[in-house]
């Protein structure tokens, strides 16, 4: 739900907003494919940075436009664009300015711009707010990852709009693209936005921005992603497979515009994905860890899944940041440790006060503080952190009651298995024991991996920015671990960092990603007096 334009003062994402409007103007564009840079609506908006400072934003924002020639449900499949014209009493040139392109998708579920009354509409739908329509509440129980909504995140568990508020305070264009998402079906029962639906609408919003150039504010050569949760995993899919011929059929059955849908930068928060090895990564991490009832999870499907993934782990053959050399399932938890964990709490504690450190630290005896440095075990990590989140397997449960199984519907068929050991082990009465033949194919469209690792893409992003929780155990840290290696492996900027005890969804340096954004592109603000 978009935070109407009247609206008096507001905390939206942590950030005091404010908001007015005036001066409408009408569209009259002819063609659905065509940006109309006149049909905007002018808003003031008061925004407060991360810094504390606040500052008047005045700026011109498009109400919900359809992206594609031929929608399947145009509630989800469109965008709004919103874009900076004065700043603090300075006119402000935003023609060449970067393109924040902010999704809210969370959970995997729809997400709608239709009804948003102003920046920030994608993301305003706070924990606890309404959920979009056509999506589930946060507590239904027809995902896995929709539950993950906390105060952190909207209310299927995807991105705020911190983002794209800052964003537009720092001089930069705003775009909040729809979705389709897993829950939505037609009047004839058949599931319309199952996998790969979600990223083909981005990819198709990426298009239509692309084939506006000139005409849509901003660079569209400096077009920069960022999503939160199965958004994050969106969000990094569309970072890996810019412009990969393997979405090219499902662009065209919705009337995608003829450009190209590779973007610039990707930033990408606790990305739910690698689906097909989710599973394992997931009891690799938290295997050791009980559930919040104090019940232990299956041990012989948990070791399972562990060797499934020791053995993909090896197969990538990826090298760790920093130098650490060869990474495999043996090695994994002391370079997590090395690479990330120690870091992040050494930052934590070393920002606090003497006496909120020594606080922590008596109540924490499992971290030894020496010179400005804390270490500790992988063990007593886990320890630290507690309850898993998810039973196991995680994510395509034997039962088929997992959001991704919902995510690889298809037809009248709500959900179905993925991998080959869900599959065997189905406990639905399900005729067959092995995937659909339809299944390696879409896993493939919705795994930045398979962009990366199989066939490299030469089209994707080469500036990545990623974050997740080291409480966050939505899914497994290595995930994000292996994407990056991945990546910095390739030569691509890679930054990377852990928010220590932090859980899903958290953002907690967004002002150090907006001066990201600025030093990546290159932007310079251009301000008049």
């Amino acid at each position: 739900m978009g935070i109407g334009a009247t609206a008096g003062v507001a905390a939206v994402g942590g950030i005091a907003l404010s908001a007015n409007a005036s001066d409408s103007k009408s569209s009259s564009s002819s063609d659905a494919l065509v940006f109309d840079p006149d049909a905007y609506t002018k808003l003031t908006k008061t925004i407060t940075d991360a810094e504390g400072t606040e500052h008047k934003v005045v700026y011109h924002f498009w109400k919900a436009i359809t992206y594609v020639a031929e929608p399947v449900d145009a509630t989800y499949q469109s965008l709004i664009v919103s874009a900076p014209v004065e700043i603090d009493g300075k006119a402000v040139d935003a023609s060449n300015a970067p393109i924040l392109f902010a999704n809210s998708v969370g959970g995997y579920l729809p997400a709608s711009v239709a009804t948003a009354t102003e920046v920030g509409g994608g993301g305003s739908a706070m924990g606890g707010g309404a959920a979009p329509s056509g999506a589930p509440s946060a507590s239904s129980s027809a995902g896995a990852s929709a539950p993950g909504a906390n105060g952190n995140t909207n209310a299927t568990g995807g991105a705020t709009s911190s983002n794209q508020l800052l964003a537009l305070a720092a001089g930069y264009v705003v775009i909040e693209p729809g979705a389709r998402g897993r829950t939505l079906k037609n009047s004839s029962g058949e599931y319309y936005g199952t996998a790969p639906a979600a990223i083909v609408d981005l990819k198709a919003a990426v298009r239509y921005i692309r084939s506006n150039k000139g005409r849509i504010p901003g660079n569209v050569e400096r077009i920069v992603s960022a999503g939160t949760s199965a958004g994050g995993a969106l969000s990094s899919l569309l970072g890996a497979s810019g412009d990969s011929p393997i979405y090219d059929k499902y662009l065209k059955e919705i009337g995608a515009a003829d450009a190209s849908d590779a973007i610039f930068a990707t930033g990408a928060w606790c990305p739910i994905t690698d689906l097909e090895h989710a599973d394992g990564a997931y009891e690799w991490n938290w295997g050791a860890n009980d559930l919040s009832t104090g019940k232990q999870v299956d041990q012989t499907v948990s070791k399972a899944l562990q060797a499934q993934f020791a053995e993909y782990q090896a197969g990538l053959k990826l090298r760790g940041l920093g130098g650490f050399g060869p990474l495999s399932a043996r090695n994994l938890d002391e370079y997590m440790v090395e690479q990330y964990l120690e870091p992040s709490a050494t930052t934590y504690l070393a920002a606090l006060s003497d006496s909120a450190r020594e606080t922590y630290l008596k109540a924490n005896t499992f971290i030894t503080w020496s010179g400005g440095k804390a270490t500790f075990t992988w063990a007593d990590f886990l320890t630290h952190v507690g309850a898993r989140k998810k039973d196991t397997p995680a994510f395509d449960a034997f039962d088929l009651s997992a959001g991704e199984n919902n995510e690889f519907g298809t037809g009248t068929t709500q959900a179905r298995h993925f991998t080959a050991y869900g599959a065997k082990n189905d406990s639905t009465g399900l005729s067959s024991k092995r995937v659909a033949s339809d299944i390696p194919a879409k896993l493939d469209l919705m795994n930045p991996m398979h962009h990366l690792v199989a066939k490299v893409n030469p089209n994707r992003s080469r500036h990545w920015w990623i974050r997740l929780g080291t409480k966050d155990s939505d899914t497994a840290l290595t995930v994000a671990a292996n994407l990056a290696a991945r990546l910095d492996n390739l030569g691509d900027d890679v930054n990377h960092i852990y928010y220590w005890d932090e859980g899903h969804g958290a953002n907690t340096d967004p002002g150090d990603f907006i001066k990201w954004i600025a030093q990546v592109t290159g932007h310079k603000a251009k301000r008049g007096k």
